[in-house]
């Protein structure tokens, strides 16, 4: 049998431009999130995507926003900040976000973006990187296996939902008789 790949020209990969997130990129990576990163995919992750989260990361730290550019679209974006804790010597660097779009993924843009990202954090003097993702995330845990991240650390996140005591808040605050009700309930129950 032939080996399909050894025959033809070798398909080259596009040149692909990783370059410090512009303010005129905002909106493009915020929708290009929104297509990768949805609430209802991921309801337990202790951050949400939204207009503000790429707002805020791109005004408190620019440096640490990256974009990767094909052909003049913006086809992914590295996203995050350091953190230095007080009493400790060692800053740490935060990869918050990481996305690439689906057309373009498996081509090595993951890795390009975290490659312009690991270099300014060592210019930083960053000592140690860290990434989060979903357990479940299989294709993300394989990427940051390859990049070089290694002793992974289980995190459990538990929810609680309050929609039924902001209810019953609104009706305290708009004099309704819920509170009335519900102390005539348990002085009977």
């Amino acid at each position: 049998m032939k080996n399909e790949e050894s025959e033809g020209p070798k398909q080259k990969r596009p040149a692909v431009k990783i370059r410090q997130m512009e303010i005129d990129d905002i909106a493009k990576v915020f929708h290009l999130g929104e297509t990768l990163f949805k609430a209802g995919e991921a309801p337990n992750t202790y951050r949400t995507w939204d207009e503000y989260e790429v707002i805020e990361l791109f005004y408190g730290d620019v440096e640490f926003c990256s974009v990767a550019v094909l052909k003049k679209k913006i086809i992914g974006f590295a996203l995050g900040s350091t953190i230095t804790k007080s009493h400790s010597a060692w800053k740490y660097g935060h990869l918050i976000w990481l996305g690439v779009d689906p057309a373009h993924q498996q081509m090595g843009v993951a890795e390009k973006l975290f490659k312009r990202f690991k270099e300014v954090m060592l210019k930083e003097n960053v000592r140690m990187l860290v990434v989060d993702t979903e357990a479940e995330n299989i294709p993300a845990l394989k990427l940051f296996r390859k990049l070089g991240f290694r002793n992974p650390q289980q995190h459990i996140y538990l929810t609680m939902n309050l929609e039924s005591e902001r209810q019953l808040l609104k009706k305290r605050e708009n004099g309704g008789p819920a509170e009335e009700r519900n102390n005539r309930n348990h002085r009977h129950g």
